[in-house]
């Protein structure tokens, strides 16, 4: 039994194509959960919540997107909010996939923007399309959950490079550290040699009346260009290492925004399983009102290995 993505009075049937866009609360719910997900960021979603009255200052992103879910079925002040929400964020890809009159030309965009990975937005616009038909969608919403496997897979690789990019920066820290001591400790010895040589040169300054001993001048004056070309030296250094630093640390921190977003994406992804397996349970022991048609072979890919049973079930009734 095949259930429709959108809300119809009949679920085995697809309700006639709109002439209009369809709003989120027309949708099934099966597909809330990853449209609050994919075309919102959490911010965004706190925002609306707070409009509405609903943001609880220490509730998780987790939290506040289960209460978003649970609100895009309702054809209210919140359902309505949260849709011209969504409109507003997207409105730029929204108007390009208006320019649409088919269902070919929904797909070809929405291919478009996978390829350019521009993906919520076309989301939306796709899911709403008055020429969506449900192949598309269940095309379109298949691409999304897939697209969750590789960022799962990307966040692990994430991981791993930012944990060698901690390691260098703790590494480059403690060379800064060591230079600035060492460039501490040569600028002291400068200081001292330099009023050692000043003291020498006052002495010699006031035993000749004559004019000073020119040799003597001269090495004093070499002792302070080596001492001055030293302390370059050591500040050119310092400063090369306090910029590598710099650039270590900056991609450190957005390498960790990217980790903490991967993150939210795949919590989101796991809490659209545990909804569509909770749609899938109740169809298995419904009763046939019709032959089905005939069925040669069903390719189940990805899910979890725990539904197996739960779908040969329903494909044999």
């Amino acid at each position: 039994m095949q259930t429709s993505i959108f809300e119809t009075p009949t679920p085995l049937r697809l309700r006639a194509e709109p002439s209009r866009r369809r709003h989120i609360w027309e949708l099934a719910s099966l597909f809330h959960c990853s449209i609050i997900g994919t075309c919102l960021s959490t911010n965004e979603l706190r925002r609306l919540l707070r409009k509405l009255g609903q943001d609880a200052p220490y509730a998780t992103d987790h939290t506040l997107h289960g209460l978003a879910v649970s609100l895009a079925g309702r054809h209210d002040q919140a359902g309505k909010l949260l849709n011209k929400a969504l409109d507003e964020r997207h409105r730029v890809v929204v108007r390009r996939f208006d320019a649409a009159t088919e269902v070919e030309g929904v797909r070809q965009l929405w291919r478009e923007a996978l390829e350019a990975g521009d993906i919520p937005g076309a989301y939306w616009a796709a899911l709403t399309h008055p020429a969506t038909d449900q192949s598309l969608v269940s095309e379109i919403f298949g691409e999304v959950h897939m697209l969750s496997h590789l960022v799962g897979a990307a966040n692990r690789a994430d991981i791993r490079r930012l944990a060698m990019q901690e390691r260098e920066i703790a590494a480059l820290r403690d060379t800064v550290a060591r230079q600035q001591a060492r460039l501490r400790d040569n600028l002291t010895e400068r200081d001292a040699r330099i009023r050692t040589l000043q003291e020498v040169v006052a002495q010699q300054s006031l035993r000749s009346v004559a004019k000073p001993c020119a040799a003597d001048s001269s090495e004093i004056d070499m002792l302070i260009a080596e001492l001055r070309r030293q302390l370059d030296r050591e500040v050119r250094r310092r400063e090369t290492l306090e910029h590598r630093l710099t650039e270590a640390e900056t991609t450190l921190q957005s390498e960790r925004a990217a980790r903490a977003e991967l993150q939210h994406m795949l919590q989101r992804t796991a809490h659209e399983l545990a909804i569509v397996e909770q749609e899938l349970a109740p169809h298995v022991h419904e009763e046939v009102v019709a032959p089905p048609a005939a069925i040669g072979t069903v390719l189940y890919v990805g899910g979890r290995s725990g539904q197996t049973a739960l779908l040969r079930h329903a494909a044999e009734r």
